[in-house]
């Protein structure tokens, strides 16, 4: 066996391979014969939507993928980290998009750390079930890293020239945390996590994300046939409310209803109707004063994080094909005794809703006499905002200006 190697693990670039679609990762995928620039105008009154096509083709699916996706912060979901100790669970970060093989550890100290679950070796899947562990083994031919990935040692290795180096080591996702949310990215990313969430801060730290629970018996998973997008669209307006969520509407005062909007995320402001729970704002907060029942935040590409006075609802958004998608969903509770009261109740059924709703139009977008429509002024703003993301992301091979 070999010595170990007292090198410093760090975080360094993942090679990511092709996906379920076989296209790989790179920016030459907008350059193939179906995709078109997309063209958004800036100013929403003149604006038409994405073209129809980018809900359902598989070639727009695969420049998702590449440049939107593969250069993303995602959510890692908490029922994939393991919560005591000296335990690791395998994960795939996006699965059924990014679909690569990663390992979550948390060390003795109770820091979590992402690391590929590929050995350095010869490419084996090395941990395939949850559980205790000490160091990380491959059970193909025994090479051993640290639970910070470093390279430890291997069976008869005698010889090999410039060996044990940094290659051998499992190479580190770089993570981030915004209160019990564990975000990472697979290596080169378009934007920094603080881009993302930290202007929305603001708005929500001060509700108290470090008190937040985690609801384990209440996280679950939907799918459904309609395009991630489609359902992010629906999201990001509150315009559909009244039409679509009836016992919603009644919840809320839809003349108050705004959204504010930032460089990669946007939030939606939904005032408590008459008699509804409402958030109790401090004094200096940018809504004191107004009856705030619940807080629609949007972080690009396909976070959803939904506060009400009960706490955290939140929606991970996971394309599985150009109109498959799937959704998890995941709770922090602050106050259990306001969960069937207010914006925040019944959210099952809001779900279901949704998902009829945003299925109805994946079949209309794919009629060829349906292009592109119009937004709302006043009402589709986030949409709109949404929209232009996608289009700069996608012209511009992953968001740069």
């Amino acid at each position: 066996m070999l010595p170990r190697r007292r090198s410093r693990g760090k975080p360094r670039a993942v090679r990511l391979a092709p996906g379920p679609s076989a296209v790989a990762f790179s920016p030459d995928v907008r350059e193939g014969p179906m995709l078109r620039e997309i063209e958004i105008d800036p100013d929403i009154r003149r604006a038409r939507t994405l073209p129809a096509e980018f809900y359902h083709d598989p070639a727009w699916f695969d420049a998702a993928r590449a440049r939107i996706f593969a250069r993303s912060w995602q959510l890692v979901p908490e029922t994939r980290i393991p919560q005591e100790p000296g335990h690791a669970a395998p994960l795939r970060l996006l699965p059924g998009t990014l679909d690569v093989p990663l390992l979550a550890v948390r060390d003795a100290a109770g820091e979590v750390a992402c690391l590929s679950n590929v050995c350095t070796h010869r490419g084996n899947v090395i941990i395939e079930e949850a559980g205790p562990i000490s160091t990380i083994r491959c059970g193909y031919h025994g090479r051993t890293f640290e639970l910070d990935g470093r390279f430890r040692s291997m069976p008869d290795f005698e010889g090999c020239e410039g060996f044990p180096s940094s290659d051998d080591d499992l190479p580190r996702l770089r993570t981030a945390r915004w209160g019990p949310l564990l975000l990472a990215t697979l290596g080169d990313p378009a934007f920094e996590p603080d881009a993302l969430l930290a202007p929305v801060t603001e708005r929500i730290a001060p509700l108290g994300l470090d008190r937040l629970t985690w609801d384990p018996a209440t996280a679950r998973e939907f799918e459904f046939d309609a395009s991630w997008a489609l359902y992010c669209d629906n999201f990001l307006e509150g315009f559909h409310i009244p039409w679509v969520h009836p016992a919603l509407a009644k919840t809320l005062d839809y003349r108050g209803y705004r959204t504010d909007l930032f460089e990669l995320s946007s939030i939606q402001i939904g005032i408590a109707a008459d008699g509804e729970p409402a958030f109790d704002l401090p004094a200096g907060h940018p809504d004191a004063g107004s009856r705030v029942g619940g807080y629609y935040v949007f972080a690009f590409p396909n976070l959803m994080l939904n506060f009400y006075p009960w706490g955290l609802s939140l929606n991970l958004v996971e394309p599985l094909g150009p109109a498959r998608t799937r959704v998890r969903y995941l709770c922090w509770v602050w106050d259990a005794s306001l969960r069937d009261r207010g914006a925040g109740a019944g959210l099952d059924q809001v779900e279901l809703e949704d998902e009829t709703v945003v299925q109805s139009c994946q079949r209309g977008v794919a009629s060829p006499l349906y292009d592109r429509g119009r937004y709302s002024p006043s009402r589709e703003q986030g949409v709109h905002h949404f929209h232009r993301l996608l289009a700069r992301f996608l012209n511009e091979g992953g968001g740069e200006r």
